[in-house]
């Protein structure tokens, strides 16, 4: 008689403190919808957004992220109480964790030193990677240094624009217009504004700070495509076909990602060879530049004139829902939502073992 393999418990931990909580709770209901069950066993894990910790009986259901953002809106701001981040986690006797947590408080490196000191394997960067992944100031230097090409940026935190409001000024000034700004810790196009005239500035400012105290300015690159490039791997990653967003406002901000209709997405992008397996080498590129692992999509802007291309930024745990961009580009690539999730449980399940083969003691 054929010996039958225990499940794997996976804990998928969704929801979370950030703003893009919602987009959190969709993508955790693909996970659970699609997920091979007869490999592993998942077990819903919930952070509200006062950050309390709870078990639910039942997964979330698979609504699309409008969906979920309409019934927040409705429901009105949850009052943030601070709550326990305890999960027990030991009490579940969980295999491996899915952290499907988008933004500040999941995506960052927090919740990732947590499942270190569980001595958890989990899908994902590390806490290195997940932390400079979600701060674009820290990214930027990374990409610079290892001659990867950014547009002109400036940034700089809330004392700078308090203590010398001019000095701030000038050295955006000098990067022209337009430019976006955006709060340097946030995803999902949060907080971002295109700036096209200077009496714009000082209200896109002030908005960006009301997310983050930190904030990262950025040269505009006329004319440009957004293109798109899914990783997968380890220590020698993997890439997708890359795809193209076609948004449905002036830019792909949080409107036009989860509540308009308009916005496109074209799989694979329409481009020349040559530049696809230039955006596929600096995916790769970008996923080192931070020592990446499990999965990222790296983001691009490709102008129409000169088809120069400019690294704009990585997302270590990107939206992860079965019409995402991420599991959307990997599809077209040939791998499927299902494999897709297996694959990524194993490769935290190798990273893990590798890590406990090293030494923790010097004597």
């Amino acid at each position: 008689m054929a010996k039958v393999e225990k499940k794997l418990r996976v804990g998928i931990i969704f929801g979370g403190r950030s703003g893009e909580h919602e987009v959190s709770v969709t993508s955790a209901a693909s996970i659970f919808k699609y997920i091979d069950r007869t490999k592993y066993e998942p077990v819903p894990i919930r952070i509200e957004k006062d950050g309390r910790w709870s078990f639910p009986d039942h997964p979330p259901t698979a609504m699309s992220a409008a969906e979920v953002i309409q019934q927040a809106r409705a429901a009105g701001p949850a009052a943030i109480t601070g709550g326990t981040t305890d999960p027990a986690l030991a009490a579940l006797k969980l295999d491996a964790v899915f952290p499907i947590l988008h933004g500040p408080y999941g995506e960052d490196g927090t919740v990732q030193g947590l499942l270190e000191l569980a001595n958890l394997p989990y899908v994902g960067p590390g806490v290195l990677a997940s932390a400079a992944g979600m701060d674009k100031a820290v990214m930027k230097v990374l990409f610079a240094a290892r001659g990867l090409p950014v547009c002109d940026w400036y940034g700089f935190v809330r004392t700078d624009w308090d203590r010398d409001r001019a000095a701030v000024l000038k050295k955006i000034d000098a990067l022209g217009l337009p430019v976006f700004v955006k709060p340097a810790n946030l995803g999902s196009s949060v907080g971002i504004s295109k700036v096209k005239t200077a009496g714009e500035l000082l209200p896109a400012i002030e908005l960006a700070l009301s997310f983050d105290r930190k904030v990262v300015v950025e040269a505009g690159v006329p004319n440009a495509r957004e293109i798109e490039c899914a990783v997968l791997g380890n220590d020698a990653p993997e890439t997708s076909l890359p795809g193209e967003i076609i948004p449905s406002r002036e830019f792909y901000d949080y409107e036009a990602k989860y509540l308009d209709e308009g916005s496109k997405s074209v799989i694979p992008a329409d481009l020349p060879a040559s530049l696809v397996s230039e955006v596929r080498r600096l995916s790769v590129e970008a996923f080192r530049s931070i020592d990446a692992a499990g999965l990222a999509r790296v983001d691009f802007l490709v102008s129409r004139d000169s088809g120069a291309i400019y690294l704009n930024e990585i997302n270590t745990m990107p939206g992860f829902t079965t019409i995402s961009m991420y599991s959307k580009m990997w599809e077209a690539t040939g791998v499927g939502y299902t494999e897709l999730v297996d694959r990524l449980i194993q490769l935290a399940l190798l990273r893990h073992a590798e890590k406990q083969g090293l030494k923790t003691s010097a004597i």
